[in-house]
């Protein structure tokens, strides 16, 4: 081959390829940013409204039908996922992917733009979120205090440790989550108000002109320009006492005379706790394209440094969840398994060879290809991430094989007697279409994985090139390297007869016994090919025998993965307070830190990510000790604990274990859309009940949770208009009462600024009595203040906490999470509820969780299935000029599903999306054993003018070394990921027990049904000839021997 001889013509050029590929994935190795998934731009953006005061109902018609209509004429919007809560809307936007995340912002910008004016002017201006995977926090740090309160620590945090961590390198920005901010608190006397006769809006309003700093334009003064600023004259928190709210009697009613003022905190909305005490996190968020370790690293150094030189001792700090960890931990997963692979692969090599200098020739091609896949990953803008690391793990048995083959060939070469070079010339010739057609068929199999649609196509896709890059490097070494030193490094193990140590003695007992192995099978072979209907009937007995094991695997979107987290989420009964959830919460907390396996607990109440979460909802954080230091893992943990607390009353819990792609939703999930919101609860109910009856499912929920008690407020409007008082006066007279509202900003003189904001006393927000007495407005013919109870009736009600919707519809989801130990067929009964139930009329079903996903996934896989089965052909077809060859060569592709089936069963995996990655994979590694046969039968009929089945029988016995040697190879290169030895491989073990077991299962049967396969297609192909036109000097080559496959038809 061309590239063959010119490196073995010119070696010392062939030695520095190999060392500029080298150089080149090192330079590009201490480059690339190491993340825990690829960067991928999921275009998702999120609407959030605050509308102060206003019920779920009254956000869902004001605020959410509109904005979801306006949004749902957009080009390219696939979901649209909408919550109403009191007080608040958020609507969650999903576009198709082809959209991306900046022509998504820019679409939904125009669009709310457009239907600003009808939106209630009370609500705030809406506000555009992007979800950016980069603007996760990578790094959390808890910060406690004995001694301080939460606003003394919130201040010295932001002042002490928040400022220098945004001067680290690689820092985006950095966020305080539970501080408690210190603000000017104007507190109303509602007694004082009404003796006053003073309105809080007009309280709020001269505030808000008094506090303000308002621009005046420019004057020129000469050739300079300067801006007039009009200053208030607040220069500390008395001077706020003076202010005049009003006139009563022709005197001045002074802010002092009817509030009072101080420095104060702001009201609690969330609560944060680490390991039962109070604290507050700090998040850091990364610019993107940093190196997400390094960053993390450069910040715990930071905070280090800070704890020792500046921070006061009470002040402690915690690193409490990190990236980095999770990726340290892949990464070096990885390499240990890159290494026992390598070792394992390599050992192959020297057991069949018998030689050390054959095996330093073959495993070159594995550091030299794996270091030379980092230059391509760098060049593409590719990361080092979980994805990009399991191709690296998965290929470690596939990049050496071809090595191995062409090493094996050039030894067999050299057993004829040839010299070095002519070996190495003509052993590679000899097998370069073969090993060329294999490596394409890899290559084939794994691009169109990198190309699956929906979102995980978008991840693999880094995990498909990875691989297909590094096995197309490892042949370009195969052919040029191996070769090359073959040529030139002198063998004396080769020569027959050469005098061995104790070890190359043994290894050629074993050799010796393989000897009669390969005499065996071609034993074997002769009879399958005397009893060619036996023998195919034998193999579609065990594949069509497979499929009654197939419901026996268990089904999943993604297999579980011990990262050590666990997220313990519970629900206080509906209108719990903040204070008796947290309560609650630290008991829970305390329990758990009970057991050796739990290093901290992270507990947040009333927290969200995205809007406002609610009183009666916290979250623990469960961070477990190192997996060596503990005997269970997270998935059992969360077991343990799930059976702990159900023993609690008045709890609704969700236990789940994190994995790789953060905690996530429930893995079941049953979703009713329809228009009434008790008619969604009833039904809710119902599947709920079903759901409990199913064995295996855990954590059960229905995301209509127990009405919320509430305070209904009925204004009579005729007395209301009597007194001169309209609903908005109402409304906007008890929310700042009841909630707080910020009027102003101030500046203080040393230049902290304060939020003002007005609020009633405590005891006048307390109380339901007290409701009836807080002023609303003022007559404007009296003068007089007017009471809520002179113009609304004032009760106890309950109502829906919040209401979701999905695609303009009203919603109830039901979900839960699948127990260990649970059926394997527990999704499957899942399924089976929507089939039976009969819904209302304007009702229908929905999927979710890992059913939903697994059907979207399975799709794209299937059709990655299809056109990797198709570009195999395509590459077959055209690498041995035949039709139907590539027919009998690809046979070898369902005899695999046997070995697939036996190998996720005794490997105790699930069908999961990466075990079908895995039985993808083996459609590209499966025909390498098929290809190496029926090329070197073609040679022995093209060279030696054999028949078809003297040439069957030679290929086989000349084949079944390499053959088995590859197998052995690609096994042991896998087995160190099936057996899960280290921390974070057991999400990828499936995908290696897929391809264990098809490897084994149809390299024994491709051994003996493709050479069957083969015959018949060859007779097949004889009776198309006849009936197929001729040019005259094709008669008499047609059908060339007897037993010689025809050269027309195939």
């Amino acid at each position: 081959m061309f590239l063959t001889r010119i490196s073995v013509g010119h070696p010392v050029f062939a030695t520095m390829m190999m060392a500029a590929i080298v150089i080149l994935g090192l330079f590009s190795w201490q480059r690339l940013p190491v993340e825990q998934l690829p960067n991928v731009d999921i275009p998702v953006v999120a609407v959030v409204v605050a509308y102060d005061g206003a019920s779920p109902e009254a956000v869902e018609n004001d605020i959410v039908r509109p904005i979801e209509d306006s949004m749902a004429t957009i080009s390219g919007i696939d979901t649209i996922r909408s919550t109403a809560q009191a007080g608040q809307a958020m609507v969650l936007m999903q576009f198709d992917l082809d959209v991306s995340s900046a022509e998504a912002m820019d679409n939904v910008r125009d669009r709310l733009s457009s239907i600003q004016a009808v939106l209630p002017e009370r609500a705030d201006a809406p506000t555009i979120l992007r979800f950016d995977p980069s603007a996760m926090p990578i790094i959390s740090i808890a910060v406690s205090s004995q001694v301080r309160s939460i606003p003394e620590l919130t201040t010295l945090t932001e002042d002490m440790i928040v400022n220098p961590l945004r001067n680290v390198g690689g820092v985006g920005s950095v966020s305080v989550v539970g501080g408690l901010p210190a603000q000017v608190d104007v507190t109303l006397d509602p007694e004082r108000l009404a003796a006053q006769g003073i309105a809080v809006t007009e309280v709020m309003a001269a505030i808000r002109d008094n506090a303000a700093d308002l621009p005046a334009g420019e004057i020129n003064e000469g050739a300079t320009q300067q801006s007039i600023q009009i200053r208030g004259s607040l220069e500390n928190v008395e001077d706020f006492r003076r202010i005049i709210v009003g006139r009563q009697g022709g005197q001045a009613v002074y802010l002092t005379d009817v509030a009072t003022i101080s420095i104060g905190a702001a009201e609690a909305s969330s609560l944060a706790f680490l390991n039962g005490g109070r604290a507050l996190a700090v998040d850091v968020m990364k610019v993107q394209g940093a190196n997400t370790v390094q960053v993390a690293h450069d910040i715990v150094a930071a905070a280090e440094q800070l704890a020792a030189t500046v921070l006061p001792d009470d002040v402690e700090i915690q690193v409490i969840a990190s990236d980095a960890t999770a990726i340290e931990a892949s990464v070096e997963a990885v390499q240990n398994m890159l290494i026992e692979g390598a070792i394992l692969s390599v050992v192959v090599v020297f057991l069949f060879l018998n030689s050390w200098r054959s095996t330093i020739i073959t495993g070159l091609t594995l550091p030299i290809s794996i270091i030379g896949t980092m230059f391509a990953l760098y060049v593409l803008g590719f990361s080092l991430n979980i994805m990009t690391l399991m191709g690296l793990s998965l290929s470690v048995g596939i990049l050496i094989d071809d090595a191995i083959v062409v090493r094996e060939n050039i030894m067999r070469h050299l057993n004829m007697g040839k010299g070095p070079r002519q070996a190495a010339l003509e052993g590679t010739k000899e097998i370069g279409l073969a090993v060329m057609a294999t490596t394409l068929s890899i290559v084939a199999v794994f691009l169109p994985v990198a190309f699956m649609e929906g979102i995980m196509g978008r991840f693999f896709l880094q995990f498909g090139v990875t691989v297909s890059v590094a096995v197309m490097i490892s042949l370009f070494v195969a052919f040029t390297l191996d070769p090359m030193l073959s040529s030139v490094w002198y063998d004396p193990d080769a020569e027959p007869g050469a005098k061995r140590g104790p070890i190359g003695r043994m290894v050629g007992r074993f050799n010796r016994w393989f000897e009669a192995v390969t005499r065996g099978y071609v034993g074997v072979l002769r009879w399958a090919l005397r009893h060619r209907l036996v023998t195919l009937a034998i193999a579609f007995g065990l594949f069509f025998g497979s499929f009654p094991l197939i419901p026996l695997i268990g089904t999943e979107f993604l297999p579980s993965q011990d990262n050590g987290k666990v997220s313990v989420n519970i629900e206080t009964l509906p209108g719990s307070s903040l204070d008796y959830t947290a309560a609650r919460a630290v008991q829970i907390g305390a329990m758990l830190r009970e057991d050796p396996a739990v290093a901290t607990t992270y507990t947040s109440i009333a927290g969200a990510v995205v809007g406002s979460g609610t009183a009666n909802a916290a979250t623990i954080s469960v961070t477990m000790v190192p997996h060596d230091e503990r005997s269970i893992t997270a998935q059992e943990f969360a077991a343990r604990t799930r059976e702990l607390l159900q023993r609690l009353p008045g709890l609704e819990t969700v236990i789940s274990a994190e994995d790789s792609f953060g905690p996530g939703g429930k893995p079941v999930e049953i979703i009713v859309y329809g228009d009434d919101t008790e008619t969604l609860a009833r039904i809710g109910e119902q599947i709920a009940a079903r759901l409990a009856q199913i064995e295996g499912l855990a954590d059960i929920d229905s995301s209509m949770n127990a009405a919320q008690p509430q305070i209904g407020i009925q204004v009579d409007n005729l007395l209301a208009s009597e007194l001169g008082i309209s609903l908005q006066q109402i409304s906007g007279a008890l929310t700042p009462m009841m909630s707080g509202s910020s009027v102003a900003e101030w500046t203080a003189p040393d230049g902290e600024s304060y939020d003002v904001v007005v609020r009633l006393e405590e005891a006048a927000r307390s109380e339901i009595g007290a409701l009836g007495n807080l002023p609303i407005g003022t007559n404007p013919q009296t003068g007089e203040v007017a009471r809520l109870d002179q113009v609304a009736a004032i009760t106890r009600t309950v109502g829906q906490s919040e209401i979701l919707r999905q695609d303009l519809d009203r919603r109830v989801t039901i979900d839960a999470n699948i127990a260990p130990g649970a059926p394997p067929d527990v999704l499957t009964q899942v399924a089976s509820i929507s089939q039976e139930m009969v819904l209302p009329d304007g009702y229908r079903f929905g999927l979710g969780g890992d059913a939903e996903a697994l059907a979207e996934s399975g799709a794209s896989a299937a059709s990655a299935l299809l056109l990797a089965v198709i570009f195999i052909y395509l590459v077959l077809a055209s690498q041995f000029g035949s039709f139907l060859q590539p027919v009998a060569i690809m046979a070898s592709l369902p005899l695999s599903l046997i070995g697939v089936v036996l190998g996720l069963l005794v490997g105790g995996s699930t069908l999961n999306m990466m075990s079908m990655i895995g039985f993808i994979m083996l459609m590209g590694l499966v025909v390498k054993n098929a290809i190496l046969l029926v090329d070197n039968a073609n040679q022995q009929v093209r060279e030696r003018g054999a028949n078809l089945y003297d040439a069957l029988v030679a290929a086989g016995r000349v084949r079944f070394r390499p053959i088995i040697m590859t197998t052995l190879a690609m096994i042991l290169g896998m087995t160190p990921l099936a057996l899960n030895l280290h921390q974070g491989s057991s999400q990828n073990a499936p995908m290696a027990h897929a391809v264990i077991g098809g490897l084994i299962s149809s390299t024994l049967l491709t051994l003996v049904v493709v050479p069957v396969m083969l015959t018949y297609l060859q007779s097949f192909g004889r009776f198309v000839g006849r009936f197929l036109p001729r040019a005259p000097h094709d008669e008499g080559r047609t059908h060339g021997r007897e037993g010689e496959p025809p050269r027309a038809a195939s």
